[in-house]
């Protein structure tokens, strides 16, 4: 058994660095700050107007698009 092993965590607590989670809920609050502030008719802002309908999707392969 190695007895050098060190945590992750110890690392990270005695650097003072954030955790890798933190970092990317950071970095998804700040896109979702940029989207905010688009103008409503930008592509991005429409797809939060779609109406789900009761359409069922079709069976099989994905269309390419």
């Amino acid at each position: 058994m190695r007895l050098d092993k060190i945590r992750n965590e110890v690392i990270r607590g005695k650097i003072g660095v954030a955790s890798i989670e933190d970092k990317m809920r950071e970095a998804r609050l700040r896109w979702l700050g940029h989207m905010r502030r688009r103008p409503r008719d930008a592509p991005v802002r429409r797809c939060e107007t779609i109406v789900n309908s009761n359409h069922r999707r079709c069976r099989g392969r994905l269309k390419k698009s």
